[in-house]
């Protein structure tokens, strides 16, 4: 007669056990990346008006436009 054991459970779901861990291990690293690359974005420090004092140096906006826009952004 064949003995079967402790073999029934463990081989049929363990390969889903391995799954939902490295689901877990893949979201945590995402989690981690997304925290590192948004602190980033936060720390440039680069405010609006500094954006828009780039743009009217650059000539891409008239000096009526820089004028209204910065009247909108500061509330003057």
């Amino acid at each position: 007669m064949m003995q079967w054991s402790n073999y029934g459970w463990g081989i049929g779901f363990g390969w889903l056990f391995m799954i939902i861990f490295l689901i877990l291990i893949i979201l945590g690293i995402v989690y981690l990346v997304k925290l590192i690359v948004g602190r980033e974005k936060r720390t440039t420090g680069e405010t609006a008006l500094d954006i828009l004092k780039k743009r009217y140096a650059k000539g891409e906006i008239s000096k009526e436009e820089f004028e209204e826009k910065k009247k909108d952004l500061t509330g003057d």
